[in-house]
């Protein structure tokens, strides 16, 4: 960490400024609907899938002995799990299901006309101690500022640190920081379900089971969260799962834009399907709550499915919640600030799997003044990118606007630059192999060894996107 430019490039003032949208060539795909916008391949990267191109620790191998038989399987064992970009939008932060986080930092000549797309290369790479199902780069970070770039990882067993993106070299990377989250009964680290880092990034919100904690960034050390908001009343009360409070763990959060006074909502989603809606600088209770496994209203809501809340997104105007579900083929949109009902439901995408598939929202187009129509962006479990256009105009069940086939796996982050013009996207994942694919395998050792395998492709993939 004695190198913060380590691995940078020379002059980053120069990297690349992303075009408004409609400004890239207007040839189209053969995947894409006649009416979708042309979606160009600018830069990608792929995780080697062969033995040979792990790497010198050997993460993609794994040993597995059954009956005394010891099967030595060349499957990778790494993957994208999820992409962020970085506040000033020069660079992406990607981690992968081998502990790690792996930053890029985009080439300055990103947009410019070729033949071919980009090969991408990251910049820097983050050891992690243990599994993490949350990171968050900092709200201020800027390729020019050395000391902002930084991120939040909330680690299992460990306190939650914060870690400089460019490391001097891949050793395990020493935290700047912690800060203390424990069960005051038993000492046992709490390990965070999602975070939540806002502008001017001074304080950061914490979710795990059945509580919020909310951390000031410069008391670390020893000191623990300044506020915890249990989500249900009591362990031992007798309310509790009753219809008071919510019980469960907090696997979302997601604030909403500032209103006139610079205050803002923060939407709590829970793997028990519950939303919960806080407003932290006036009250340590929550404003509402309600269970989006009642969509009885709506004729065909029940059919999109839902086995808990993996992300909650707000609408650029502040007005919809979107839900985002694990084992669900939609998406749920509610009409917060107006009827404060489930407005429509966002259907034709395959995401019917445990693992996490986000999505993402765009500002749409403005005619005659303000719009609170807006953009949905999703990727799929077949590795397609759905995306529905003017969310909000419409009640009821909303089918897909275009979509591309963007991966051959599934699109575990589909994140807008926000321009408007640029969109990337990283895949990957645990497959199961099919049943010839077993009965071919010779032995018990082996089939089992390959019972569970990363899919074959697994990259980070940059998109523009035209008129």
């Amino acid at each position: 960490m004695d190198d913060p430019d380590h691995d940078r490039p020379a002059d980053p003032s120069a990297n690349v400024q992303l075009a408004i949208r409609g400004a890239f060539s207007d040839e189209q795909p053969e995947e894409q609907h006649q009416s979708a916008p042309a979606v160009q391949l600018l830069a990608d990267h792929a995780i080697p899938r062969t033995s040979h191109d792990a790497p010198d620790h050997d993460i993609n191998s794994t040993t597995t002995t059954v009956k005394s038989t010891t099967v030595k399987s060349t499957i990778p064992r790494e993957f994208y799990t999820s992409a962020q970009w970085t506040a000033d939008g020069t660079s992406l932060v990607a981690s992968t299901s081998y502990n790690s986080i792996s930053t890029f930092v985009l080439p300055s000549d990103l947009l410019d006309p070729s033949s071919r797309p980009r090969s991408l290369a990251p910049q820097s790479r983050v050891l992690l101690p243990e599994p993490t199902q949350t990171i968050l780069p900092a709200p201020y970070f800027s390729l020019t500022e050395p000391t902002s770039q930084t991120v939040l990882v909330g680690c299992r067993d460990h306190p939650i640190h914060l870690y400089h993106l460019f490391p001097s070299d891949d050793a395990p990377a020493k935290p700047l920081a912690s800060y203390k989250l424990i069960r005051h009964e038993t000492e046992a680290y709490i390990t965070p379900s999602s975070m939540l880092w806002e502008h001017p990034g001074t304080h950061f919100l914490c979710g795990s089971t059945n509580r919020l904690d909310y951390f000031d960034m410069s008391r670390h050390g020893s000191d623990g969260p300044l506020l915890t908001i249990p989500t249900i009343p009591s362990k031992r009360h007798i309310a509790k799962g009753s219809g008071v409070g919510m019980k469960g763990t907090v696997a979302a959060l997601a604030a909403s834009p500032k209103d006139a006074n610079g205050g803002s909502v923060v939407a709590a989603g829970m793997w028990t399907r519950w939303i919960g809606l806080y407003d932290l600088h006036r009250t340590d209770k929550a404003v509402a709550n309600w269970s989006v496994s009642n969509t009885d209203d709506m004729d065909g809501a029940a059919e999109i499915g839902g086995q808990g809340i993996i992300q909650v997104r707000w609408s650029p105007c502040g007005r919809y919640l979107i839900v985002n579900e694990r084992q669900s083929t939609g998406l749920l949109v509610y009409d917060i600030r107006g009827s404060g009902r489930l407005l429509s439901v966002l259907k034709g995408r395959d995401a019917a799997t445990q693992q996490k598939l986000t999505c993402d929202v765009f500002q749409g187009s403005q005619q005659g003044g303000e719009s609170s129509f807006f953009e949905v962006w999703a990727g799929s479990k077949d590795g397609s990118v759905v995306v529905w256009e003017d969310v909000g105009s419409t009640f009821g069940i909303v089918e897909p606007t275009w979509d591309w086939k963007a991966h051959e796996s599934p699109v575990g982050s589909t994140i807008l630059h926000s321009s408007g013009s640029v969109v990337a996207t990283c895949s990957g994942g645990w497959g199961t192999p099919s049943v010839k694919e077993i009965d071919d395998d010779f032995g018990e050792a082996k089939a089992l060894s390959n019972a569970q395998r990363v899919f074959d492709e697994s990259g980070l993939k940059i998109w523009s996107i035209g008129s």
